[in-house]
């Protein structure tokens, strides 16, 4: 079993940046493949970036891609989601997410979630 606990979310101005943290406690951390989903208000949670066990393989949605980088430390049991030139459509709660299923996309894909942390980007 594995026990995420997102931080770093927060106010910020349209085109700044935040770095969210997700801290995993269970002992088999490096196994698993680790995903950011988001949810806006009125919408459904949608995936947003995600990487495999080793941090060799990232994965994007489309609207974030050259503005996010995921990235993990397998020694500090910890996953980033560095977010660049933020926009306000960005805005939402921000998901910390861990799997062993190979797969990224979905929310299906993932067995273990953290509480989220909000996002919100002003104009």
């Amino acid at each position: 079993q594995v026990q995420l606990v997102e931080s770093g979310g927060g106010l910020v101005q349209a085109g700044g940046s935040l770095r969210l943290s997700c801290e995993a406690s269970g002992r088999t951390f490096s196994r698993y493949a680790m995903g950011w989903f988001r949810q806006a208000p009125g919408k459904e949670r949608e995936f947003a970036a995600a990487i495999n066990w080793s941090g060799q393989s990232t994965y994007y949605v489309d609207s974030v891609k050259g503005r996010f980088t995921i990235s993990r430390d397998n020694a500090k049991n910890t996953v980033y989601l560095q977010m660049n030139n933020l926009k306000p459509e960005d805005t939402a709660v921000y998901y910390c997410a861990g799997g062993n299923r190979g797969n990224y996309y979905s929310t299906a894909d993932f067995d273990y979630w953290g509480q989220g942390t909000q996002v919100t980007v002003s104009s």
